[in-house]
């Protein structure tokens, strides 16, 4: 890892905001790179509040999806609630399905088939739409790019309402409406919503219509929360607020299916990490392994006992994802050690046995591993399928662009992105995608980088500061659990690995001082050697919480330590 320690302000703007919150220069540091320069900033950052959200009416196009949808409840029409089939689709339909059907009886959901009809709105969704009557389909975290799609449904008389967050391709769909903020003539001032919430702005306008306001509609932000983490956008701005009072939801009243999934997990407070890594994966594994109605099912279930039966068998899909996952990624790992040259910028990997439901798991997995633009590819019908995944500071989107030539379809963000191809352009493709990345990445890119906020010393850690910077939560991208690293650290003399196959290492830490910190390495074990016999070493960590036989101490958790 290379260690990069980020710029420091300008003391005098350190010396000022220290005043005007009666904190210190570490506080202050932290919050000055983070964008918070003002006791107001401050304020607005630690005291999320419902007056954060901005007017839905802001965005493009809102007013004529309102219009259209009051227009159908009040006529009667069938509504058809259409979303993708991860977790930011599946609960932008459980929210918006649930929501109009406090309307109107008139409403059915559909998830398209991963395997039998691929991500986004489907041919075969609109057949299905045709036969049974629906005359409106909202389609959520998909859709901004159905030219073709949208213009079929208009042949046969249904409307469509695009509620997407994906970017944009040269020409915008001819629906009744499309909302997303990311699209040029969209004035919207926050442009990271996740799909669940563009979902969440529509059912806030049509609330309003009704003289409601956002804060009524607080039962639906376990939902927007799940798919704020789960989708990796940053949680800064609306998306802080809505996760933050959305994460409330989860630890106090979540809807029964949520209930359900968490009713194991002995945790007191769930947190955005523990969201991606203990609901996401179950709701996702749906998807993967079955068919996303069964998450859909789920998070709309207002029975408790109902949503636990169900949730038993999310969890057993849970665990075919994770065996399929293991077994590909090891397939994947000995097929680039036999075939691959150690000089190539990219990795691209193909077997068409291999599952299509956990490929983009598989994909994030050997982008860990080898550090590169990765693609994993398998059989999908008579086309060849691809997960692809990025590393920070590459847009593997645009590499992607570069590379249409041989494209039949592709979508996605600047670190994950879907495609598919025929199998004949494979190689082609394969070749050319390879030479874009060599021509366009920064090799620096291709060794991971840690991010370092500050350094301290261990006499700087107490209470006061642990107190504080737990309440810069909820964490995620743009506003990432703080970094610190401390020079001249010795073990005490017990540090050891631990864990199966002593893969994670343990120790005591001190700095010429009395302070002494329990550090944590997970998966550090293979550095042992570099604090033995009280060598002097460097660290770079995060402050956490240990909990042990009721007592609860202070930790540092280790990112990666230096001689």
């Amino acid at each position: 890892m290379r260690w990069t320690i980020k710029p420091k302000p300008d003391s005098e703007k350190i010396k000022t905001l220290k005043e005007a919150l009666q904190v210190d220069d570490i506080l202050a540091t932290l919050l000055l790179q983070r964008g918070i320069e003002t006791f107001e900033d401050a304020k607005t950052f630690f005291r999320p509040s419902f007056d954060d959200l901005h007017d839905p009416f802001l965005m493009k196009d809102m007013d004529k999806a309102v219009a259209r949808i009051e227009a159908a409840i009040s006529n009667g029409e069938n509504i058809l609630v259409y979303g993708d089939y991860d977790v930011d689709g599946t609960t932008s339909v459980a929210l918006m399905s649930s929501y109009l059907k406090t309307k109107t009886e008139n409403v059915a959901t559909y998830i398209p088939d991963r395997y039998d009809e691929g991500y986004g709105i489907s041919y075969k969704g609109i057949d299905f739409a045709e036969d049974n009557d629906f005359s409106l389909i909202i389609a959520l975290d998909c859709g901004i790019k159905a030219i073709d799609k949208v213009a079929y449904a208009k042949q046969k008389g249904i409307d469509f309402i695009i509620c997407d967050h994906h970017r944009p391709g040269d020409k915008i769909p001819d629906a009744v409406a499309v909302l997303d903020p990311k699209r040029n003539d969209c004035d919207y001032p926050f442009k990271e919503l996740c799909g669940c919430g563009v979902g969440f702005k529509l059912i806030s306008a049509l609330a309003e219509r009704d003289g409601k306001s956002p804060e009524d509609l607080v039962e639906y932000l376990d939902l927007v929360a799940t798919a704020i983490g789960a989708d990796i956008v940053p949680i800064v701005g609306e998306n802080r607020a809505l996760a933050y009072f959305g994460l409330q939801v989860i630890n106090s009243n979540p809807r029964p299916g949520m209930k359900a999934i968490i009713a194991e997990v002995k945790k007191d407070e769930l947190t955005i990490t523990d969201v991606v890594f203990i609901i996401a994966p179950r709701i996702n594994a749906a998807g993967r392994m079955k068919h996303g109605n069964h998450a859909v099912t789920l998070l709309t279930e207002t029975d408790f006992n109902l949503a636990a039966e169900y949730a038993v068998d999310i969890d057993q899909y849970n665990t075919d994802r994770r065996e399929a996952d293991q077994r590909i990624t090891e397939e994947a790992l000995i097929q680039i050690e036999e075939n691959y040259e150690k000089d190539r910028f990219t990795t691209v990997v193909y077997d068409e046995s291999w599952h299509k439901g956990v490929i983009g798991i598989v994909a994030s997995r050997l982008t860990e591993t080898y550090y590169r633009p990765t693609l994993v590819f398998t059989k999908s019908g008579d086309k060849l399928a691809a997960s692809a995944r990025s590393v920070k500071g590459f847009d593997v989107y645009n590499a992607l662009e570069a590379c249409s030539e041989y494209i039949e379809q592709f979508g996605g963000h600047k670190y994950a992105a879907g495609l598919t191809l025929l199998p004949e352009n494979y190689d082609a493709f394969k070749a050319k995608f390879e030479a874009v990345v060599q021509e366009t990445i920064d090799p620096k890119l291709l060794t991971p980088e840690l991010r370092v906020d500050l350094e301290i010393n261990l006499n700087q850690i107490d209470e006061k500061l642990w107190r504080i910077l737990k309440q810069f939560a909820p964490f995620g991208p743009g506003n990432m659990t703080p970094v610190f690293m401390t020079q001249d650290l010795k073990d005490t003399g017990w540090g050891k690995c631990v864990g199966e196959d002593d893969k994670h290492l343990r120790f005591t830490a001190t700095q010429n001082t009395n302070e002494k910190f329990v550090c944590i390495g997970f998966g550090l074990g293979d550095k042992l050697d570099i604090i033995k016999d009280r060598q002097s070493f460097s660290a770079a960590y995060t402050i956490d919480e240990n909990h042990w036989n009721g007592s609860v101490s202070l930790q540092l958790k280790l990112k990666d330590i230096k001689a």
